[in-house]
């Protein structure tokens, strides 16, 4: 009876240990940082000037 007993806590707490995990839908942030991307790249083209430009982000740009 201990076979059956130690087999299921270690089947349940391999259940327990193996749950999912839920994050918010990857479109819901990829509309908002693409939008944010468009928009730097056209100020960092003004700033920097047409090849001047060495890196550009969502948050950011720099320029060479």
């Amino acid at each position: 009876m201990t076979r059956i007993a130690s087999l299921g806590v270690a089947l349940s707490a391999a259940a327990l240990l193996s749950a999912c995990v839920f994050a918010p839908p990857s479109s819901s942030y990829s509309s908002v940082d693409a939008d944010a991307l468009a928009k730097n790249s056209d100020r960092a083209l003004v700033a920097c000037g047409a090849g001047n430009v060495k890196e550009v982000s969502a948050k950011s740009f720099s320029c060479k």
